[in-house]
């Protein structure tokens, strides 16, 4: 048995946390910092929050606050000229998963020029980056832990990932006050994808006994809560439960790498704009019946994770663990199907079945190029993958 880890990160966990935040930029020798966050959490005063523990610090700061789901290239370029044209020296990432994608990014760019498109793969990054701070707002992606910038290219309608451990975060701040406010589609959505996270972890190929920690532990936390967050997001003890989940999944998909589910997810965003948690949940139930043949005893341990109802080894078959999906999704109000997810997602209202049956074949190729297919546990081919496609649409 060989496996290597390392966590070269500052975490700093607790509600009230965000206090440290001037502390943490003078550790890191900032001045001026730009705080990289969305629509929405300017609009309700949190971005001005951050900014306020700064200031009261003597440490400036600027904002970008327009960082999209599933964010572009373009917006990457527009907050890579902000950074520039306010000389901040450090990044604090506020939000989900899409602000810190946006802010790696930045940290790449503005430190050795180009444009992101140039670091797509993996370990392209030449050397440390701007210094960053990632404070979630979601319990979900635990990207403030993980070694990954996920951008949507619209030229090729295809949505690239940098991989390096030079775009680690130096600290990570979980305050579980900023997770209380999110709509319950929100804490469903990041919730369920914090939990593929962890169990893509646990099945891949690539795990690990380090990575196999993380992961059990995240599934234990985030299974044992999804239901009652949704249900109540100012329920505290939930809350920091779903907020360290994340954090620990994070942490395990980072060293056992991913599997199918996020390997299809990225191009249904990319082409039909569904929100990442949403896609990855609608696949999940028809990959995890796709994997119950190469399954050596851990669906059960996933099975007892998020049923309301534990099975004993002597009495449980690997197909019990799609149901207990389909609930869990059913419960934390998830759509039935892709068609259904994508037709939720339409602003326009003018996508047809037959439209997207035409974009199944283009996924499928794009989902190919995935290193995560390379561990899910049942090996894949194209056609494979076409077939898991019109399955989830239902």
């Amino acid at each position: 048995m060989e496996f290597n880890f390392s966590v070269p990160q500052q975490i700093e966990v607790g509600r009230g946390a965000i206090a440290k935040l001037p502390e943490i930029a003078k550790k890191l020798g900032g001045e001026h910092g730009l705080v990289i966050s969305g629509p929405h959490l300017n609009k309700m005063g949190m971005v001005a929050e951050v900014q306020k523990y700064l200031t009261e610090a003597g440490i400036a700061s600027d904002v970008f606050c327009d960082v999209e789901a599933n964010p572009s290239v373009t917006t990457v370029q527009k907050a890579t000229e902000k950074f520039t044209d306010c000389q901040a020296d450090f990044i604090v990432a506020f939000g989900g998963g899409s602000p810190m994608d946006v802010a790696k990014a930045v940290a790449v760019v503005a430190k050795y020029g180009g444009d992101i498109t140039e670091y797509e793969g993996a370990h392209k990054v030449p050397g440390k980056v701007i210094p960053m701070i990632t404070i979630p707002t979601t319990a979900g992606t635990g990207s403030e832990v993980t070694a990954f910038s996920v951008i949507t290219d619209h030229s090729r309608d295809y949505k690239l990932t940098v991989f390096s451990y030079e775009i680690l975060p130096e600290y990570a701040i979980l305050d579980a006050d900023f997770i209380m406010t999110a709509p319950a589609s929100v804490a469903a959505a990041c919730g369920i994808d914090a939990f593929i996270h962890a169990e893509e972890a646990y099945i891949s190929t690539a795990a690990s006994p380090f990575s196999d920690a993380m992961a059990e532990k995240a599934m234990e936390l985030i299974g044992g809560n999804i239901r009652r967050f949704v249900a109540n997001r100012r329920d505290v003890e939930a809350a920091e439960a779903m907020m360290a989940g994340s954090l620990f999944a994070g942490i395990a998909f980072s060293f056992a790498r991913l599997g199918n589910v996020h390997a299809m997810s990225h191009p249904v965003s990319a082409y039909f704009d569904v929100p990442h948690g949403v896609a990855n949940a609608v696949l999940l139930p028809v990959i995890a019946e796709y994997n119950a043949l190469a399954d050596h005893g851990r669906y059960r341990k996933i099975y007892n994770d998020i049923s309301p109802i534990p099975a004993y080894e002597d009495e449980f078959e690997p197909y019990m663990l799609v149901e207990a999906i389909k609930d869990l999704n059913a419960d934390i109000g998830i759509p039935a199907n892709l068609t259904e997810a994508i037709k939720q997602a339409d602003k326009t209202g003018t996508i047809t079945e037959e439209a997207i049956l035409e974009k199944i074949e283009p996924m499928a190729v794009d989902a190919m190029k995935s290193g995560n297919i390379m561990v899910n546990p049942r090996s894949s081919r194209q056609e494979d993958i076409e077939k898991l496609y019109k399955k989830a649409l239902g």
